[in-house]
């Protein structure tokens, strides 16, 4: 949920590289920040540092610049940003020990400034570690679990240099960790247990951050360190090694394929929209260029005793949507499970299970712990997932990259649009029906373009005005658009803090209909199947109660207060639907005057418990 990012090279704006690099991750969710620096450094050559990294003779300074916040644009020109040295760390913190103050921002010191820490994860014994600490003497500034760490290495230094205190540090943590530690002369450790963090491989210079996406605008090659890796990283290179022996590991790095202009702006006002926009291409990507990748998933799916898809939050609904599909294309039954739920469901779990799990970033906790959890069972492995090198990727037996290209917006839309994508042309696969899959695929793209056309958009627009003040709003669905129902309620509340709720419209009478009042907003996807008459039926009990009917439909019906017309796509209906009630979610946003692009109290990615 954190970021971090580093920097070390000849380049003497460091301060300003990392400032950059930090809001490059603003898309993970912060609530403060802050960057450490060394300052006036004169050392001996790195390229003559020992494997410890304990050469230093001439020691510069650190000086930290912390607030609580958003790193303003001004920030960029600040004396601070402009202070002459070439090695950085930064971090941008989303409170979990501790409140939102300036005290807890990272970095954090040692008692005497030697070293500043950056942290992303929980301490899980931080307390026990803080009150040894104490009775040493050390004197803590925050209420943070991470500057029991900075404490920890400082007491480590005084047996055993620097890249040793930092690993036998690491090693007392209990929990899913990553650290960056910069010294006075200028080199940066890290440490990774669980949280992401990665190395960014350039001409004379290196980085370190916990998303490539901030890396590429410095460099594509990438190393991913795993769980239980270190590196040391000084202007004389890049050296990972081993946490629990010390032993030098050799990495190759990765060469990233997004491009620059994937993860800037370019002529739209927020990502949101850039990454709407983005879904026909996305969509048609996959139909064009995935029939290798889905074959051998469908193949791993027909070899296996039990297939289980898992997901959070967006990624969960995706998994819905893959096992209607799969019942109703391919006549195969598929478990379903939220995954921070799935570890309470894995008693079944045999070598011949198959789990699918999806996810954007890769680094999703609860995915992550699911995944552990079967392999323990000896359970087969596959992953939907957007992010190449992600800890989801690497742990997975069988792995389709999503190919949405980087996602920045914090709520998940052309990602979402791609696992669909693929699940849908999987459950084809299944049923030797490819091709057919493929050209539905391709017309799902065409419908998707044609909403993003200049007259539909403005008629979301105009309805995102008139239904704006409302509290609630609540979305209906059956079938393969209950899903799309939950999906475009959450995207409502993420983005607009509406309150917004879908439901099966079978439920209805079940309570649900006790919630409808004069001209509460209810959005009611209907698509020409077997459902529409059922879902029609559920919107005149709601009209009849008072409530303002929204048909997301390709036919026409006197219930609908307005409608929003979308092509007859078949299977790939939810595809299609779910692009209307983005639109209308982002547009909500602007009406209450939130940022889509980074709404509050959330994160991109969730790497904590």
């Amino acid at each position: 949920m954190c970021g971090i990012f580093g920097y070390i090279g000849a380049k003497n704006n460091a301060a300003k590289l990392v400032l950059e690099g930090l809001k490059a991750l603003e898309y993970r969710g912060y609530d403060s920040w802050g960057v450490a620096v060394v300052r006036e450094q004169r050392t001996p050559p790195y390229a003559k540092a020992s494997a410890d990294g304990a050469n230093s003779k001439q020691l510069g300074k650190i000086v930290i610049e912390k607030r609580v916040g958003k790193i303003g644009d001004s920030f960029l020109n600040s004396k601070f940003s402009i202070i002459n040295s070439n090695a950085a760390i930064g971090h941008t913190r989303w409170a979990t020990h501790g409140g939102v103050t300036q005290a807890n921002a990272h970095p954090h010191t040692d008692c005497n400034n030697t070293l500043a820490l950056v942290h992303n994860g929980i301490v899980e014994n931080w307390q026990p570690l803080k009150t040894q600490l104490m009775s040493l003497g050390h004197k803590f500034r925050s209420e943070t679990d991470t500057e029991a760490i900075a404490h920890l290495v400082e007491e480590e230094m005084k047996k055993r240099g620097f890249v040793g205190s930092v690993r036998d540090a690491f090693k007392k943590l209990a929990g899913l960790n990553a650290v960056a530690v910069l010294s006075l002369d200028g080199q940066i450790a890290v440490a990774k247990n669980g949280s992401p963090i990665c190395l960014g491989i350039g001409k004379k210079e290196y980085f370190i951050a916990s998303d490539a996406v901030a890396i590429l605008p410095h460099t594509k090659k990438v190393v991913f360190l795993e769980d239980g890796q270190g590196a040391l990283i000084n202007k004389g290179g890049v050296k990972v090694f081993d946490l629990n022996t010390g032993r030098p590991i050799v990495k190759r790095p990765t060469h990233l394929k997004w491009s620059v202009e994937a993860v800037e702006l370019g002529r739209y006002p927020h990502y949101m929209l850039k990454e709407i926009y983005e879904q026909p291409k996305v969509i048609l990507n996959i139909a064009e260029n995935y029939k290798d990748q889905i074959g051998g998933l469908a193949s791993l799916i027909k070899e296996s005793y039990g297939t289980y898809m898992v997901g959070c939050g967006t990624a969960a609904y995706a998994a819905l949507v893959g096992s209607y599909l799969f019942s109703r294309i391919a006549a195969r039954h598929v478990n379903f499970s939220v995954g921070s739920e799935f570890g309470y469901l894995t008693h079944f779990l045999t070598p011949k299970s198959l789990v699918i799990a999806l996810s954007q970033s890769g680094e999703t906790i609860d995915i992550i712990d699911s995944v552990r959890a079967a392999k323990e069972k000896s359970a087969k492995i596959a992953c939907l997932v957007n992010n190449l090198g992600s800890t989801l990727y690497r742990m997975s037996d069988y792995k389709i990259l999503l190919g949405a290209g980087p996602e920045k917006c914090v709520c998940a839309t052309k990602s979402y649009v791609a696992k669909l994508t693929i699940l849908l042309l999987l459950a084809y696969a299944m049923n030797d029906g490819l091709v057919g899959g493929t050209q539905l695929v391709r017309k799902a793209s065409q419908a998707a373009e044609e909403i993003l056309k200049k007259k539909y958009v403005e008629d979301i627009k105009k309805l995102a005005q008139k239904i704006s003040k409302h509290d609630h709003i609540y979305v209906i669905g059956r079938g393969l658009n209950y899903p799309t129902a939950l999906e475009a309620a959450l995207k409502i509340k993420e983005v607009s803090y509406i309150h917004a709720e879908g439901f099966a419209a079978g439920e209805l009478k079940h309570g649900v209909i006790a919630l409808i009042e004069k001209g509460t907003p209810v959005l009611v996807f209907a698509p020409n199947d077997e459902t529409y008459e059922a879902i029609i039926s559920g919107a005149t009990e709601i009209k009849s109660r008072g409530g303002f009917i929204i048909g997301v439909s390709p036919k026409s019906d006197p219930v609908f207060d307005v409608r929003l017309p979308v092509a007859d796509v078949g299977d790939a209906s939810p595809i299609v639907n779910v692009v209307v009630a983005q639109l209308l979610a982002y547009f909500l946003a602007l009406e209450r005057k939130a940022d889509p692009d980074k709404p509050r109290n959330l994160a991109k990615s969730v790497t904590v418990r």
